[in-house]
């Protein structure tokens, strides 16, 4: 009986103290402890601030750090919220989506008996810096390897992210600066949550590659990163730093109510008295027509004297100074990366079956420089319209705008929105930094993706389009359903390729049995070319 009952007190006392033990869904970081959620073969922790949130005086403002001290422990089992948005792939009165307060991070790490820490992948999500966020970029994949611990950051979109009237008063960027603020708190605080902050790459596709680059071009991001890549997207894109930006402001101003302010800080004061949504919900005005242009409100240059700058110069002046970080980078395309936007203009009116590119051949000098973004890099109208001149004499000749013509259109926005700047942007890294650049394209159509959505038709051929390389890495459910075979090869190849990229101390870049070609001392341009079948290296002129 003593026996019995002694071997119940030593089982209840184990019991006991195992619930003292270390819990492993619970992290301690400087605010408190947090509490993630099992997932079964990865742990996740959402929706953590990195920044205090930016609305009443906050709005228009460079982020502060999160501050607050937890005395519960923090709930990191909710799902992220979408940055306050003007949604282009939303229906039309449904387009206004998410919350003025998201500056979150959300980390994902897998269960792997074989390892206790792991290489850090970043995302910088799309979305033209006017939508989208996290949740729209599934972890599935990466999760499945198990060899990755993944971060998402989200950050200020639209007018609330990069409204600008180009002075200290209303400098813009803020998005950029939450993106930045939040890689500090990454490299700060990964640790605990299994990560390795000497081993962190960061990722990201469209304004998120672009954002990538922006971010590299800051010398103390090699403090931050180990590596950058940008998958089509990158500084030198011209719908990524667009001139204009003070004029945007004040009419943004003008449609919320605020008149025709005298000065930046009276229209700034307005603007922070106005409801966000309304701010957001402006965005319609600035568009021409359907969701054109895809970018009205992104980054741009700032005045020396605003305070928290975070770009002050052209991105091809900052590379030619060599004030960049020194790390290896990245930068890619698809070889019809243009089916993003372009696609949108075989939509048909659902009621007259008519298209937007039936409309373009009367339209075309009206909408070209909205289309390619060069309406507020040209002087005058006559310089506006000759470009658009040349620019139909080049890819079409005497030919209409329409279906049976449309991959020329296509061909035309992947070499002005996407590929022709790789190639410039390599140069100038080549010739003015010190560290590896690579570059692959990628040729490989999906069975679907952004040109069936945008479009919404089955019957075009559009080839391999923005998005079919990194939705096998990060899964998009409403663009891919399903992947085949050969791209189930291609998106772990990806993935051994992340991995390794973050671990490598030498800075090589490897896809599957294709060792990338450095760059940084070739003559000719060097690219990987990634198809069904296999990878290849090419030498472009």
């Amino acid at each position: 009986m003593y026996l019995f009952k002694w071997l119940k007190c030593l089982i209840l006392l184990l019991i006991a103290f195992s619930g003292t033990g270390a819990d492993p869904l619970v992290v301690e970081i400087p605010n408190g402890k947090l509490r993630g959620r099992d997932n079964g073969h990865y742990i996740s922790y959402e929706s953590i601030p990195y920044a205090e949130p930016p609305v009443g005086e906050l709005r228009f403002e460079a982020p502060k750090p999160y501050s607050h001290q937890w005395v519960e422990i923090f709930n990191a089992t909710q799902p992220p919220v979408f940055c306050l948005q003007w949604n282009q792939f939303r229906e039309e009165g449904s387009r206004l989506v998410g919350n003025e307060d998201c500056l979150t991070v959300n980390i994902y790490k897998p269960k792997n008996q074989s390892r206790t820490s792991f290489p850090v992948v970043v995302l910088l999500h799309g979305g033209a810096f006017m939508f989208g966020g996290t949740a729209l970029y599934g972890h599935d994949y990466l999760m499945r390897e198990g060899t990755l611990l993944v971060v998402k950051i989200s950050y200020r979109l639209g007018p609330l992210g990069f409204a600008s009237s180009g002075d200290r008063d209303l400098p813009g960027n803020y998005g950029l600066k939450d993106q930045r603020l939040a890689l500090r708190w990454i490299k700060k605080n990964i640790a605990n949550f299994g990560g390795m902050p000497d081993n962190i790459v960061v990722i990201g596709h469209s304004a998120g590659g672009a954002s990538a680059h922006l971010q590299l071009l800051h010398e103390d991001f090699s403090q931050l990163a180990r590596a950058a890549i940008s998958v089509s997207g990158n500084a030198l894109d011209p719908w990524v730093v667009q001139p204009g930006g003070r004029g945007r402001a004040f009419e943004l101003g003008r449609i919320v109510g605020c008149g025709q302010a005298n000065d930046s800080a009276e229209l700034k004061r307005c603007l922070k008295s106005k409801a966000a949504s309304e701010i957001v919900t402006a965005v319609r005005s600035f568009l021409v027509f359907s969701y054109v242009p895809f970018s009205v409100f992104g980054p741009v240059i700032e005045p020396a004297d605003a305070p928290d700058a975070f770009l002050t110069q052209d991105p091809r002046d900052v590379i030619k100074s060599g004030r960049f970080a020194q790390v290896p980078w990245v930068v890619t395309y698809t070889t019809e990366d243009g089916g993003y936007n372009a696609a949108q203009l075989l939509e048909k009116n659902k009621t007259t079956g008519e298209t937007w590119i039936d409309k373009l051949n009367d339209r075309w000098f009206d909408w070209a420089p909205y289309l390619l973004f060069y309406r507020n890099s040209k002087e005058t109208i006559r310089d506006m319209d000759e470009l658009s001149k040349i620019l139909r004499q080049q890819y079409l000749g005497d030919r209409r705008f329409c279906v049976e013509s449309y991959w020329d259109l296509q061909r035309m926005f992947t070499d002005i929105l996407f590929k022709n700047s790789v190639p410039i942007s390599f140069d100038l890294h080549r010739k003015y930094g010190k560290s590896p650049v690579y570059s692959f394209v990628y040729d490989n159509p999906s069975d679907s993706g952004v040109g069936q959505v945008l479009s919404n038709r089955t019957d075009v051929y559009f080839g391999t389009v923005h998005g079919d390389d990194f939705f096998l890495i990060f899964n998009v459910g409403t663009l891919r359903k399903d992947i085949r075979p050969d791209e189930e090869v291609i998106s772990r190849n990806f993935i051994k390729m992340l991995e390794d990229f973050a671990l490598d101390d030498r800075g090589t870049l490897k896809f599957g049995e294709c060792d990338f070609q450095n760059n940084l001392d070739s003559k000719q341009y060097q690219v990987l070319r990634i198809t069904q079948s296999g990878c290849k290296n090419e030498q472009l002129y």
